[in-house]
């Protein structure tokens, strides 16, 4: 199945939780694709104690996931795209929504 994820929280525990579905769907055999926006473009800085996000979402892409980052929450936020959470666009966001078989929102 393909999986399009929308991850759009900085909240620890629901950030960690949304890309540990997307590594737990990886392990099973289907392709997922991670958008993050809002607050979730900041997902790569957090490191919380109990729910080390930043771990699991670089464990996402070694494990070839595909993950894009709203450029403009990111410019939002005064940060600067990474090679793990590439700048995108809602283009970008809305192929990922047609390409998927389903979408699901943290």
């Amino acid at each position: 199945m393909k999986l399009g994820v929308i991850l759009e929280t900085n909240e620890p525990e629901k950030a960690w939780n949304g890309v540990r579905f997307c590594n737990a769907a990886l392990k099973q055999g289907h392709e997922v694709q991670l958008f993050l926006m809002s607050a979730g473009v900041e997902a790569e800085s957090i490191t919380h104690e109990k729910y080390d996000v930043r771990a699991q979402l670089y464990s996402f892409a070694e494990s070839q996931g595909t993950i894009r980052a709203c450029g403009t929450c990111i410019r939002s936020r005064h940060q600067n795209e990474s090679e793990v959470c590439p700048m995108s666009t809602m283009d970008d966001c809305l192929h990922m929504v047609e390409w998927a078989d389903k979408v699901i929102t943290f």
